[in-house]
């Protein structure tokens, strides 16, 4: 009951005359953001998009929160997930229009061993943004071997592993997913190191047949806590969760991920391919949307990552302090106190052609899944050209950036010619050169890995 002092029926006319303007606002705004929808012949303009509390969600916050999604007459709604299977089950059961995803997701369905629904991915979120992090007690355990200002090789951790078998205990470190970049980057930099992270069986989603060090899966807001708890010694994951070790003085990242295996590509932007055959114009404002965030997000060296950080703060969004999401989000990162180095590769969104879905970067994630046992048998090299092209769409891609260009609203120069194939400039810490378009046997040469004709069996690989 609202109570009315002095002249009621006047305040009550203002009151009634205050709700028809705030309503007459509302009805303005929506034929607007109709109207933009109606001239993008965009077939779905109120969408649901999913997320991971993490800073690779930078082009999807920005798009919304910089009005790129109104601009293309589209009304996005961002919403956090508890984990990546409960994403993929979001995206396949349609209760998410498309979502922040791992890129091994995507092409796990494109290669039989994932998703039955058939995903693809038109964009990528970002390359790079992953560290390897140990836990103070682990770090204090190598830290007189540990070079000053460099990256550390897992061999280092020989001693501590051989020390957890002697008291009959595993030595464990988490990853997010089975099929997550920071899985293989994880396995990467501990078989470069000499220490075996285990085999996949068929079916098989623990993956530690012969491992010397046991990989298990924990979503990355639960990192931290999870390391501190003494359940695992360590772990790899995206941005904030190694800066926040740092912040809570729980842990030391020791190595960021383009000096493990070079520049790899990171989270992509996927949907199934139904929801792109049935929307292909919502499609195309999706992506010039998030083409246009991640030119604002990497813009004149980063001016603007202060801002984005701002954004991704919010509790709606990561969550995370602003000092934390700063340590690893301008070009720069943060080892240790006293301890923050140059990282000018580390989490890119558009410069080096970040947000192109290259080829390349989806047959790394291939060479990998086959390398520890996830694809079973060894594949030709066009089984793997043939894979990712199936998942991998950059058509759509390159249609929406000719529209952006034709449209006055980005520049052609901004989007160099390319094949699919990422040029590596970056060398990888145990010196094997990537080359994406020999991908069988770049997978069969590592010391620690599956050869051609070997799989693996109870018993181990045969």
């Amino acid at each position: 009951m609202v109570r009315v002092r002095g002249n009621g029926f006047k305040s009550i006319a203002v009151v009634l005359l205050a709700s028809v303007a705030l309503t007459a606002c509302g009805s303005s705004k929506a034929p607007t953001e109709n109207k933009a929808a109606t001239a993008n012949g965009i077939e779905k303009p109120n969408l649901k998009l999913g997320f991971i509390k993490l800073t690779d969600i930078a082009p999807l916050v920005v798009a919304k929160e910089k009005g790129f999604f109104a601009e293309e007459g589209l009304n996005v709604t961002l919403e956090p997930q508890a984990n990546w299977k409960v994403l993929l089950d979001g995206v396949v059961s349609g209760d998410l229009d498309a979502s922040h995803m791992l890129a091994g997701q995507v092409l796990a369905s494109g290669a039989g061993i994932g998703a039955k629904t058939k995903l693809i991915t038109p964009f990528s979120l970002d390359i790079n943004g992953k560290a390897v992090t140990l836990s103070n007690q682990v770090y204090q355990m190598i830290a007189a071997s540990v070079p000053k200002g460099q990256p550390v090789s897992a061999a280092v951790l020989k001693p501590v592993v051989a020390s957890f078998k002697a008291q009959g205990k595993p030595f464990k470190l988490g990853m997010v997913f089975p099929v997550s970049t920071h899985n293989y980057i994880l396995r990467y930099w501990l078989a470069a190191g000499g220490l075996n992270p285990g085999f996949y069986l068929p079916g098989d989603t623990a993956g530690t047949t012969g491992a010397e060090v046991q990989l298990s899966v924990t979503p990355p807001p639960q990192m931290p806590a999870t390391m501190e708890a003494g359940t695992i010694s360590g772990y790899s994951v995206g941005e904030p969760w190694n800066q926040a070790a740092v912040a809570k003085k729980i842990g030391v990242p020791v190595v960021v991920d383009p000096d493990i295996a070079g520049t790899t590509g990171d989270k992509v932007f996927g949907m199934t391919e139904a929801f792109a055959q049935k929307n292909p114009k919502t499609v195309q404002a999706l992506l010039r949307a998030l083409i246009k965030a991640s030119i604002w997000l990497d813009a004149d060296g980063g001016k603007n990552r202060a801002e984005a950080v701002k954004l991704l703060a919010s509790s709606k969004y990561v969550g995370a302090d602003e000092k934390v999401l700063l340590a690893s989000m301008t070009g720069h990162f943060t080892f240790g106190p006293g301890d923050t180095r140059s990282t000018p590769e580390f989490n890119q969104f558009f410069a080096n052609q970040a947000s192109y879905p290259m080829y390349s970067d989806g047959i790394w994630y291939l060479t990998q899944m086959r390398r520890w046992g996830q694809i079973a048998q060894a594949k030709p090299d066009q089984w793997y050209l043939d894979t990712v092209k199936s998942v991998y769409r950059p058509d759509l891609y390159d249609q929406a950036a000719k529209a952006l260009v034709d449209g006055g609203k980005a520049k052609a120069e901004q989007f160099p010619k390319t094949d699919g194939f990422r040029i590596q400039t970056h060398k990888a810490i145990d010196g094997v050169a990537f080359d994406a378009h020999h991908p069988a046997a770049y997978t069969a040469g590592f010391e620690i890995g599956l050869k051609d004709g070997q799989s693996v069996t109870p018993a181990g690989v045969k």
